[in-house]
């Protein structure tokens, strides 16, 4: 399972040791507003999150990594690629104190490319709720074009989305792929 770097990132396969920071992710009511029903989860539900996201890569050979600062390997979120309904989406989840910094843009634009140019799709969606004027910002600054209004798992939704063509990687990025978790 490969690995990323990023300017500013390190992006690697969730391990069991990850679920202390990500439990506390999932306890953050603010992060979690627009996420499902809006409502923080236990340490169970996030213990189960890791093994969705490990059995998303051996099923599908492609899925969410771990961001970690590459200065200090601080935990900031977690994000990347799964499927919705056989389409790929991107998605990205920060800690409060690393929002408002570009990291979601930065880590949302790597899971894009790998996508495109790794795994060779040729559209990419995401979504979020109507109200999360932040994440659409991301989606948007990722060349992401509105789709449409819908309905997912029972959540109103916008869908944005991306093809292969109009994707441009910033070329003064640094990305780096390595694979097996080589990092």
């Amino acid at each position: 399972m490969p690995s990323i770097e990023t300017d500013r990132l390190r992006l690697r396969i969730v391990c069991r040791d990850d679920l202390d920071d990500l439990a506390g992710l999932f306890a953050d009511p603010e992060v979690v507003k627009y996420v499902g029903d809006g409502q923080p989860s236990n340490r169970e539900e996030a213990a189960k999150a890791v093994d969705s996201m490990l059995a998303h890569w051996q099923n599908h050979g492609f899925g969410r990594w771990i961001a970690t600062d590459k200065t200090n390997d601080a935990f900031i979120g977690f994000g990347g690629l799964r499927s919705l309904f056989g389409t790929p989406e991107v998605v990205y989840h920060l800690t409060k104190k690393n929002w408002g910094k570009g990291f979601a843009t930065e880590l949302a634009r790597a899971a894009l490319r790998f996508g495109f140019e790794d795994r060779g799709f040729d559209r990419i969606v995401a979504v979020t709720k109507p109200p999360n004027v932040a994440s659409i910002h991301v989606m948007e600054k990722l060349g992401m074009q509105f789709e449409k209004y819908a309905q997912y798992y029972g959540l109103d939704v916008v869908q944005y989305s991306i093809t292969r063509d109009a994707f441009k990687w910033d070329t003064d990025s640094s990305y780096a792929l390595f694979p097996d978790d080589a990092i």
